[in-house]
């Protein structure tokens, strides 16, 4: 079966719905699928919830998908850098499930792996544990977090060859991997596409066998917050 699609609007098509979860890679805006999210957008789907690290900036990424109202609820960690997000937050538009950021790769890793449910000390005594199933274990006191699963995976690879065996680089394989592979459908943007057999079997970071769609892509790659040091005189 061909997996690689011309654009990212022809890798996106016929699998979207009303009321569906997502999930979407990157870390800030490092490792983001910038075009894949621009492509859900068109589409109009309504009532998405989003699992994600975090919920991109006003403008770009996720945030794309906030400014036309098309996310109903959130699954993230951290979503500081967006004034959409807090505007809609605060004025009860936009549901949140807040989790622990390593609560939140484990959930991920865990749906993906076909563990329903894992116990942690991550949260105890805190707002997080909050109804959730509390257990002890050689005296100390941990809480059931369950996995999760997505409808659709969108994934930002550095290379994949046509098979959608996956390379990722740096610190952009971050919540990729692992979202890779607790999607029902699992849709990959790259930067580079080369033929099966011309990458490094002991440098796949992925296998082919969790990817359902590739598309390859250009990139804007913007810096979340620029910080920068004035030059010294002299």
């Amino acid at each position: 079966m061909e997996k690689v699609y011309s654009d990212a609007n022809a890798a996106i098509a016929g699998l979207t719905f009303d009321g569906m979860t997502i999930m979407a890679g990157g870390f800030g805006l490092c490792g983001i699928p910038e075009n894949l999210i621009v492509a859900l957008r068109d589409t109009g789907v309504q009532n998405i919830s989003v699992i994600s690290n975090n919920a991109g900036v006003d403008e770009f990424g996720l945030g794309l998908l906030l400014q036309t109202r098309q996310i109903k609820k959130m699954i993230s960690s951290y979503v500081g850098e967006n004034k959409t997000f807090e505007t809609q937050y605060l004025n009860n538009e936009l549901e949140l499930e807040f989790n622990p950021q390593g609560t939140l790769a484990e959930r991920i890793r865990a749906g993906g792996a076909g563990i329903p449910g894992f116990y942690t000390k991550t949260g105890v005594g805190t707002l997080i544990a909050e109804g959730k199933e509390h257990k002890d274990f050689d005296g100390e006191t941990y809480i059931m977090e369950t996995g999760l699963l997505a409808d659709v995976s969108l994934i930002k690879a550095w290379k994949a060859d046509r098979e959608g065996n996956l390379i990722f680089r740096k610190t952009a394989r971050n919540f990729n991997p692992m979202m890779a592979t607790a999607g029902k459908v699992t849709l990959v943007e790259v930067e580079e596409l080369v033929e099966v057999g011309e990458l490094d079997p002991d440098q796949i970071h992925t296998p082919g066998i969790y990817v359902d769609r590739i598309v390859k892509a250009d990139f804007e790659k913007r810096i979340e917050q620029r910080t920068i040091r004035e030059r010294e005189a002299g």
